[in-house]
């Protein structure tokens, strides 16, 4: 391929990229704070509804002990016939129809069929079922072991958009460092293209100009494709469509100052008190099943008519009674139950205290970060300006035939990295201050 048509192709592609770039301008785009993200997020995530609706299936799940404590009421009709001496004989004893004649042997031996109508109220009352009451305990422990989990899922979105929406003003001042690259670009360019028209440069510096606009400009676009997936990102977090370009407020460096001493981590955290919760749940359980050792008390009552007609009402009798209830040996069932729930309790107990670990390793290594960010950020911010003046001297000399063109891109290409790295350890800053926010935060409960 001859020099001029890998000018041609160079020239074209650059078109291209530059209309797709241009076309990223033009989409349609919707200003975003981070507090209007976080709170459409907190309004809309689905983490959040399948957190919550937990919270709902263990407070439903709570008010079902309401059991151990109300009564319960049975209705029931029963029509029944039978020649069964013993069960006629008894029929008729129920509907109080008994009479001389029913005791005739013959009779009594040998019954025509006898109907029987059974209409029946049961009442049932709970009196004392300690194991009941330790499993009610149980599932009280479970609502607010899920109400923290709730806190905590909310927290952590919380986090999770603010990394989000930093890394979307990341894309942006990405694209405004690569616009101001390619501002240069071209303006060497112009300047190559003007002193090969009077033969003061050759070709290839002229070739090697327009690859740097073409390289750019490729940047560009991919640039601009980081804006829509960032963007996208943020509208499946905040539960909206997709396709709407977000436009955020100034990416500056706003962190807060790095403290000298690493603070703890709160045991009051969210997820800590859901594991406590868990914990005491599981305790509630192992104490409910040692109560199962105890007997039970409960009364019961019931209201009955019996009749030969359908519907009829002619005898009523009641009966009411209390019952204690003591299942002495259940083999090694409880024992075994008992057993293995302390086993539970204990992996819980484990699982908490390596959680609380770990969360101490990883804030003392986001501090870590936070002031190794911060410390780049201050050398970043002085490469830019010694970076930017290196260009402007090159520049200068350039245009006085002093240099060449080559030194000129290196300068230029050297200042879009300095500008770069700047802007990630800010984004790195930012992001490492509210992952330690998140670390540290405490209940609010």
């Amino acid at each position: 391929m001859t020099r001029e048509k890998y000018f041609i192709l160079l020239l074209t592609w650059s078109m291209l990229c530059f209309a797709a770039v241009k076309g990223v301008a033009q989409d349609s785009r919707k200003t975003l704070t981070l507090e209007q993200a976080i709170a459409a997020t907190m309004a809309n995530s689905r983490d959040i509804r399948l957190s919550k609706l937990d919270q709902h299936i263990a407070a439903a799940n709570y008010a079902q002990t309401n059991a151990i404590f109300l009564p319960q009421l049975g209705f029931s009709y029963t029509a029944m016939t039978t020649n069964n001496p013993l069960n006629a004989f008894g029929f008729k004893l129920q509907q109080k129809s008994i009479t001389a004649s029913d005791f005739n042997p013959e009779l009594l031996n040998h019954p025509s069929a006898a109907p029987d109508f059974f209409t029946k109220l049961e009442l049932q009352q709970p009196l004392l079922n300690m194991d009941m009451i330790y499993q009610r305990k149980a599932a009280a422990r479970q609502v607010e072991l899920y109400e923290y989990t709730t806190e905590y899922t909310e927290a952590y979105l919380s986090f999770e958009v603010q990394k989000a929406y930093m890394q979307l003003q990341l894309s942006y001042e990405a694209m405004t460092v690569l616009e101001e690259a390619l501002s240069t670009a071209k303006a060497v360019y112009a300047f190559t293209d003007n002193y090969f028209r009077q033969g003061m440069v050759q070709k290839s510096d002229l070739l090697n100009a327009q690859v740097r606009v073409s390289t750019v400009e490729t940047q560009l676009v991919k640039a601009g494709s980081d804006v829509r997936n960032a963007s996208d990102y943020l509208s499946q977090m905040m539960g909206q469509p997709g396709g709407v370009m977000y436009t955020t407020d100034p990416f500056v460096n706003d962190s807060l100052p790095v403290a000298d001493t690493v603070a703890g981590i709160s045991d009051r955290r969210p997820d800590f008190l859901a594991m406590q919760k868990a914990i005491a749940s599981a305790d509630m359980m192992i104490r409910s099943d040692k109560m199962s050792y105890l007997p039970r008390v409960n009364a019961f009552a019931s209201y009955q008519w019996n009749d030969n007609r359908m519907w009829g009402f002619g005898s009523d009798a009641y009966l009411a009674g209390v019952r204690l209830s003591w299942d002495i040996f259940k083999g090694t069932r409880t024992k075994n139950s008992v057993a293995a729930k302390k086993l539970e309790k204990e992996k819980l107990t484990e699982t908490l205290a390596q959680q609380q670990e770990q969360g101490g390793l990883a804030l003392n290594k986001a501090y870590r970060q936070l002031a190794d960010a911060q410390a780049e950020i201050r050398q970043q911010q002085v490469a830019v300006e010694q970076a930017a003046e290196s260009l402007t001297i090159l520049h200068n000399r350039y245009r006085q035939g002093l240099v060449n063109t080559t030194d000129v891109l290196m300068a230029a290409t050297q200042l879009s990295q300095q500008k770069f790295a700047w802007a990630q350890a800010v984004f790195t800053s930012g992001v490492t201050n509210a992952y330690i926010h998140f670390l540290t935060s405490s209940s609010k409960k």
